[in-house]
């Protein structure tokens, strides 16, 4: 059985270690919509090799997580904030997979010119990385209103991705040689729409572990 200052000591490092993990994937969000715009091959390789550290911060946060279950046998507050950190962790990991998805697009396309100067995408990039942000700031501060406001902003980018999507499907429908291109970026923009809703899930968890309420953001 570890001391209360000991097990404390622990969830901060937790904590620090959720937090390096959470700049590592809004930079990797960041680095592969960027790649792509520019057309930036070794950037986008950059975001396919620097996957696997954070890959190794999950498997950290969840190892530490279950040693603390096992050895301290939290209740109350300090169960829920071991649980918001695992669940946290495997929402972070996996915005970061849709990000080694969208570099690897930026590979695909190597050497193509664009059938369209991409407008929307980094839009709706920018708008996917200020709510990782945002998310990351409420779960800093404990911040339940903030976390709802953050998970209200997802509407922004779906709206974005409607729009994306009816473009898209107009230029496949209008010409056949675009199709391949165009469902590429159909792609990128169902990766960035999905990255929204993980963060919509870690505002939810912040919300758990402030109130003990399991509550539906998504609405």
């Amino acid at each position: 059985m570890v001391t209360r200052r000991l097990f404390e000591e622990r969830l901060q490092g937790l904590h620090e270690s959720l937090l390096t993990m959470g700049v590592l994937v809004e930079e990797s969000i960041f680095k592969s919509v960027k790649s792509l715009v520019e057309r930036d091959s070794e950037l986008a390789s950059d975001v396919v090799t620097n996957d696997q550290r954070i890959n190794e911060l999950e498997v950290e946060i969840e190892k530490k997580c279950f040693e603390l279950i096992a050895t301290q046998q939290p209740v109350g507050s300090d169960l829920r904030q071991i649980g918001t950190m695992l669940k946290v962790s495997t929402d972070l990991e996996r915005m970061a997979d849709h990000a080694v998805s969208i570099a690897k697009t930026t590979l695909r396309l190597q050497g193509e010119a664009y059938i369209k100067p991409l407008i929307d995408i980094p839009r709706m990039g920018e708008l996917v990385k200020q709510i990782v942000r945002d998310g990351l700031e409420a779960y800093i501060e404990l911040d339940q209103e903030k976390a709802v406001e953050v998970a209200k902003k997802d509407d922004q980018i779906d709206a974005l991705y409607s729009q994306i999507f009816i473009e898209l499907i107009d230029l496949m429908k209008k010409d056949a040689q675009h199709i391949n291109q165009a469902s590429n970026f159909l792609l990128v923009a169902q990766h960035l729409e999905r990255i929204g809703d993980y963060v919509t899930n870690v505002c939810e968890w912040i919300v758990y572990m402030k109130t003990a309420n399991l509550v539906d953001l998504n609405k």
